[in-house]
């Protein structure tokens, strides 16, 4: 999946003019429970403003207050001007880089606002990928590393009439071993399909009922 399948467009984002006031931009902030705004120049992108670089900015700006809030631009604190997506990257990837900032902007080649990604947005892929919002037993298991495994397990899992909300596999604990992680919904075949797993050479590790 690729990060313009997760991204929320222009339309529907919540920006703010390079031109208006740090005041402003935490009004907007507050209004709308966010931790940060995309800066726009009309299409442009000027970088983004979030909660911590106002109090950051304010600390080192050596301003009064008031004076702070109402004649510092936004502009003038914008910060990640450099650093954005351009929406062909692999969303997987964008969770480490969303590690210190909530949000980042997705412009075209030209550098025009797209849209953004946030970690929410992310977070809620990740989500969904582990199947969390469903309910259903949660199995957890190693098996070699040989061509076919997977194979093997969905036709173990289609055997049983197993219906899988997700399975994520994990880099290899070694060069033999990988680990998997499969969630199904809970039927009355349950027991017997772990135990096939078992007896076709997955080593389970964990049931967990969710």
């Amino acid at each position: 999946m690729f990060v313009k399948s997760v991204m929320i467009p222009k339309y529907s984002c919540y920006t703010i003019n390079h031109d208006q006031s740090v005041k402003e931009a935490i009004e907007k902030l507050e209004e709308h429970k966010i931790d940060g705004l995309p800066v726009l120049d009309g299409d442009n992108y000027i970088g983004i403003v979030t909660r911590y670089a106002i109090y950051e900015s304010y600390f080192s700006i050596g301003k009064g207050k008031d004076d702070y809030l109402q004649n510092t631009k936004v502009k003038e604190i914008a910060k990640q001007k450099d650093e954005y997506l351009m929406g062909n990257e692999i969303f997987e990837k964008t969770l480490l880089s969303l590690k210190n900032t909530p949000l980042f902007a997705v412009l075209d080649e030209n550098k025009k606002f797209l849209g953004i990604v946030t970690r929410f947005d992310v977070l809620l892929q990740f989500q969904s990928a582990f199947g969390m919002n469903r309910s259903g037993v949660r199995i957890a298991f190693t098996t070699s590393e040989a061509e076919g495994r997977i194979a093997r397990l969905s036709e173990i899992a289609q055997n049983f009439h197993e219906q899988i909300i997700s399975l994520v596999t994990f880099d290899e604990t070694d060069k033999l071993i990988r680990r998997i992680v499969i969630k199904v919904e809970k039927n009355e075949n349950i027991s017997k399909f772990i135990e096939k797993l078992e007896d076709s050479g997955f080593r389970i590790l964990d049931v967990h009922e969710d």
